[in-house]
């Protein structure tokens, strides 16, 4: 019992960055913007967070100033693509390579540097339930405000008016604009959102999951993130599974070191990486449900005049 309930919490810790990222990267995607970037947003958010904590002892003020750091690199990439037309795929990856380098050379100076982790709720009695009390009542506040963003961004795209026109915008950005809607705006902010949930995610890793910073501590959780969302066919009732399920894969490999199970620990440490490739192999193989779900206009670019 002591095993699994160790199991799941840390399940629990490896999959709420991926969940951020992957929430964000959902309603980006939704309103028909591929950003490729979510790993540079997320070690912007990361270096910042803890530069932040660190200075002020405030984790909370790390925290927004992540997300604001998430999403002015994402300001960045909507500036690119949406005003000066450049190709989406090309900058997103520049995004990511711009966000490794510069986190580097932030965070230089607070590599080594000591930082307690945010701290987790404990109600006496509920707590110390064998796994449900600690599972469910022993989180840090981060992990909550991931559920309940979850819930939110699917009420948000599936019962409420702005999200149906995101969703409209995705599908078909020429009609949208045709019937009045600002198509560019709505692509900005869906990308700032998509960058602040990036950078929030960020934060959690240096701030809750290893507070400390390391140069490109993420180790490709934003590839993962991005994973999620075809893994939920962009559907955001599903990104809380593929999160947690890819999280598990994180989680797993290292128990299975931990308890000395015979296999190179070389091949272990890849085994999440495997299993997202695996997951997307077996996902491409139903070309026609990718179709389906899929944004009509997702990746292509809008010319305001046409």
């Amino acid at each position: 019992m002591h095993e699994l309930t160790a199991i799941l919490l840390t399940t629990v810790l490896a999959s709420t960055p991926m969940l951020f990222a992957g929430l964000g990267e959902l309603v980006t995607e939704k309103s028909g913007v591929l950003n490729l970037g979510v790993e540079g947003m997320m070690l912007m958010g990361a270096v910042v967070g803890f530069a932040i904590t660190t200075v002020t002892g405030h984790a909370s003020l790390g925290i927004l100033c992540a997300a604001v750091a998430g999403a002015a690199a994402s300001a960045i990439f909507g500036v690119l693509t949406l005003l000066l037309l450049a190709n989406q795929v090309a900058c997103g990856l520049a995004l990511t390579i711009f966000g490794v380098g510069l986190s580097a050379l932030v965070g230089k100076s607070f590599i080594g540097s000591p930082l307690e982790r945010i701290p987790q709720l404990h109600v006496p009695g509920l707590s110390d339930v064998p796994l449900i009390g600690p599972l469910i009542f022993g989180q840090d506040a981060l992990v909550y405000l991931s559920i309940a963003i979850a819930v939110a961004v699917h009420l948000f795209l599936n019962r409420t008016r702005p999200g149906l026109i995101v969703r409209a915008v995705g599908e078909n950005h020429d009609a949208a604009h045709a019937l009045g809607y600002p198509v560019i705006r709505i692509r900005f902010l869906a990308i700032l959102f998509g960058g602040a949930m990036a950078g929030i995610g960020g934060s959690y890793l240096s701030l809750a999951y290893t507070p400390l910073w390391n140069e490109g501590m993420t180790a490709g959780r934003g590839w993962i993130a991005l994973a999620c969302v075809t893994f939920s066919t962009w559907r955001s009732s599903r990104i809380v599974l593929g999160a947690y399920l890819f999280g598990f894969f994180t989680i797993a490999q290292l128990h299975a070191q931990a308890i000395g199970v015979p296999v190179p620990p070389e091949f272990l440490s890849m085994a999440p990486y495997l299993a997202t490739i695996l997951v997307l192999v077996l996902i491409s193989r139903k070309a026609s449900l990718v179709r389906m779900h899929a944004p009509a206009c997702l990746g292509k670019v809008f010319h305001s005049a046409g």
